[in-house]
């Protein structure tokens, strides 16, 4: 026994001289204040994802900016359950059971600038559903199972900048003043996948360009409309990114069937025998401007009446309110035209003037602007000069243009046996312009023979039809 009591001391002699921590006694770090059960609390980040909850943890942490409760069973939202979070700014909510909200849910939550209701069971939006989300920028509801959404659903969210509808079972949607949402800051706007078959055409042409160019509507039973086919046709040309990155999913009902179903752009069969004309008047054409760098702009908000608020866009999708933009180089005046005194490479683009008033909804007007730089005076060229510098050439040495035969199966008639007709002592070289027509952008060479440019008093002109027709052929043209 004794020598175990020795081999003991020694092994705590020699924990002590190692520096071996001993975590016998080390108090275990408690969880951080109201951090729920099971959830995971990082500074102002609460995750509670994933863990089958049925019902909201009773107390949240006040400290959370980001919540996320996503991958649970969650079937209903009490009204208030967010007054004790005044920071947050990130909810999550995807994948639950969620049917509806009602009103109240959100009152309290008037920081929030991202809210996902995505993959849930929400089949409609009341008019009271979304109240309290002034400040939301981005709003994510697809995958879910709307059929309905109330005329004025989103009328409360103006900072609102990216909305997703889509893979739902919307049958419309209210293009003209799309369900109270204000167009002054929205950029997307997503209805794909859902069963729109009824589309107001000029309500569609009427959006400004840069929610055209973030409007989503592919993989819809769109009807076959002729007007909606030159629509669509003109913003896939313009380059809009909706359509030109979906153009395949683009799909319309010839027949009213879903068997019907044709590819707008690569059925043009379809619409063989619609007339352009239909679709004429349907967008208001854009103004085109162009400016040089440096040089002063001025446009002017034509509205069809007269405008109580006026704002821009500038190509960077920047909104513009008095009194111009961030970087300060462009100015809002008070009758509401834009000027710009200093124009730069980066003004190019697309600008939208949004004007507002009684008599207006949400008019637009749209100026295409085309920046270019101050082209170089051209250096003046003396053809004097160089005529009696070859003059002068030519009258001491021999032309090493002597020996050039002018024999050739492709320019000359005579047979390559037939004796070669020497070319002229002063022979001119002339180059032609590569911008005329029939040229195909090539430089070409005219060797003019039988005329001797020191001697211009004896010179005849003589105009034939072979000039001509040689003037657009590939190859070197000699006459």
């Amino acid at each position: 026994m004794a020598w175990l009591m020795l081999l003991g001391a020694l092994l705590c002699m020699l924990r002590v001289g190692l520096g071996t921590p001993d975590y016998s006694d080390a108090p275990v770090s408690p969880k951080p204040h109201n951090c729920p059960d099971q959830c995971v609390c990082a500074a102002d980040l609460l995750s509670c994802a994933g863990l089958g909850l049925q019902d909201v943890p009773a107390a949240l942490p006040v400290a959370a900016a980001d919540l996320d409760l996503s991958h649970n069973a969650l079937q209903r939202l009490h009204p208030g359950w967010l007054a004790p979070l005044s920071r947050l700014r990130a909810l999550r909510l995807g994948h639950n059971e969620l049917g509806a909200l009602g009103r109240g849910v959100f009152s309290n939550a008037s920081g929030l600038r991202l809210l996902d209701l995505s993959s849930n069971a929400l089949r409609a939006l009341g008019r009271h559903d979304l109240d309290g989300l002034g400040a939301l920028e981005m709003l994510l509801l697809f995958n879910n199972r709307l059929a309905h959404l109330d005329e004025h659903a989103f009328h409360g969210l103006g900072a609102l900048r990216r909305l997703y509808l889509g893979c739902n079972e919307l049958a419309f949607f209210s293009f003209n003043h799309l369900h109270g949402l204000g167009t002054a800051r929205l950029r997307t706007l997503d209805l794909s996948s859902n069963q729109l078959g009824h589309i107001l055409v000029p309500e569609l042409a009427a959006l400004p360009a840069f929610l055209k160019n973030g409007l989503y509507l592919h993989n819809n039973p769109l009807p076959c409309d002729c007007r909606l086919y030159h629509l669509l046709l003109r913003w896939h040309q313009r380059g809009l990114s909706a359509v030109r990155d979906f153009a395949r999913d683009y799909m319309c009902l010839a027949f009213k069937v879903p068997a019907s179903r044709v590819r707008f752009f690569e059925h043009a069969r379809v619409f063989e025998n619609c007339s352009v004309a239909t679709a004429r008047g349907l967008e208001r054409p854009e103004e085109q401007l162009h400016v040089q760098v440096g040089q002063s702009l001025r446009l002017h908000c034509n509205a069809s009446a007269p405008a109580v608020g006026t704002a821009w866009v500038s190509p960077q999708h920047e909104l513009l309110l008095a009194p111009g933009s961030r970087d300060g180089s462009i100015e809002l005046l008070a009758d509401g035209s834009l000027a710009i005194e200093n124009v730069q490479p980066q003004h190019q683009g697309i600008f939208v003037c949004l004007a507002t008033g009684p008599r207006l909804h949400n008019q637009t007007h749209e100026y295409n602007v085309s920046v270019h730089h101050p082209r170089p005076e051209p250096e003046v060229f003396s053809t004097s000069y160089t005529t009696l510098l070859g003059c002068a050439v030519g009258s001491r040495a021999p032309s090493p243009l002597q020996d050039l035969s002018a024999q050739s199966s492709e320019l000359s008639t005579t047979s390559p046996d037939a004796p070669s007709r020497k070319a002229s002592t002063h022979k001119h070289v002339v180059f032609l312009e590569p911008g005329r027509r029939g040229l195909n952008g090539r430089v070409q060479l005219a060797i003019a023979e039988d005329f001797d440019l020191c001697n211009l008093g004896g010179l005849q002109f003589k105009v034939s039809s072979e000039s001509a027709s040689s003037t657009g052929s590939e190859g070197p043209v000699m006459t």
